[in-house]
């Protein structure tokens, strides 16, 4: 049966449409292939047209028209809407096309960074955890640059108890860092 006099798509009936389906395939391929330069290109269309015309069976009205006009529609839509993606993807193509990519030594002076920023977190970590008085020493000497002898006076604690406190802290922070690096190795051995 030519495809100008063909029945109406079946809304609810799945064999109906898989007739349908054969009676218009030739023909939606046909108006396809018209357009459009790829094979692949024109059976993924194709098979998208006839996917939109099952779901819109239910719109079909024959008084406005034979079944191929309605499933042309169908195929208008469906190929603008696929060139107006490729269109929306050709211009961000377009958009990010003369700026430089990442070479090698890019991604490593990344890298670095990112690794850098880590052990930082990991740093302010173990500092946060300190207890106030170590925490206290260790900034005015790390941070804010006095002597441990000023750092003493600025908290009002003898100069043996500021070297005292110094040394705990940063004990604290080596045992902090050291137990990372062993949980690391253990990591990578179990991995290995």
């Amino acid at each position: 049966m030519p495809a100008e006099h063909s029945t109406a798509p079946p809304a609810r009936d799945p064999a109906g449409f898989a007739a349908f389906y054969e009676q218009q395939f030739d023909t939606v391929l046909g108006f396809v292939t018209r357009r459009v330069d790829s094979p692949h290109l024109a059976a993924d269309l194709t098979a998208d047209i006839f996917v939109a015309a099952l779901e819109n069976a239910h719109t079909y009205d024959a008084r406005r028209g034979a079944p191929v006009a309605w499933l042309y529609g169908i195929s208008r839509n469906v190929i603008s809407a696929h060139f107006r993606g490729s269109s929306r993807e050709q211009r961000a193509v377009a958009r990010i096309t003369g700026r430089r990519l990442l070479d090698d030594q890019d991604i490593s002076a990344i890298e670095g960074r990112i690794d850098a920023a880590r052990s930082v977190r990991r740093m302010a970590v173990a500092h946060a955890a300190l207890p106030d008085p170590l925490r206290e020493l260790l900034d005015l000497v790390a941070l804010d640059g006095l002597t441990t002898r000023e750092a003493a006076q600025a908290l009002g604690i003898s100069s043996t108890a500021a070297r005292v406190r110094l040394h705990r802290a940063r004990k604290a922070l080596q045992a902090a860092e050291q137990t990372r690096t062993d949980h690391r190795e253990t990591v990578l051995e179990a991995t290995q």
